[in-house]
């Protein structure tokens, strides 16, 4: 139960940021505008980057969506913020910008493995239960 309620915990406030910061992209806010110019990206990157990070949000939160698509949102969002990471150091931006993507990296990575925890109980238990006649 424990792990459950750490799985949804991290995995929510996850989602929550990456919802909010989809939002502030596709809204096209300018503070936004000016960091993707400041970073070099281009403003159609920007779109695709807000809809890339509201779709996964979803895709880690609704319970219904197939195990590969999870693990690609997963993917996703780990070269994202690498990527982020490695264009505020590449542009010169101060160290704490370019290390706070790594925060929510570890923060995801939390909650890749305690999904993966609690996938591999239900599975245990599936195997383990004997079937009721």
């Amino acid at each position: 139960m424990k792990l459950k309620i750490a799985y949804w915990l991290l995995t929510g406030l996850f989602c929550l940021m990456m919802t909010f910061s989809g939002v502030m992209y596709l809204s096209g806010a300018p503070q936004v505008l000016e960091g993707f110019r400041h970073l070099g990206y281009p403003d159609y990157f920007r779109l695709l980057l807000g809809m890339g990070k509201m779709l996964g949000a979803v895709a880690l939160v609704v319970p219904v969506v197939p195990r590969t698509l999870r693990e690609w949102a997963y993917a996703g969002f780990v070269i994202n913020l690498v990527s982020a990471s490695v264009s505020h150091y590449a542009s010169g931006d101060p160290v704490g910008q370019a290390i706070a993507p790594l925060f929510f990296l570890g923060v995801l990575l939390t909650s890749h493995q305690l999904w993966r925890r609690l996938e591999q109980g239900a599975a245990t238990q599936e195997v383990v239960q004997p079937a009721v006649a």
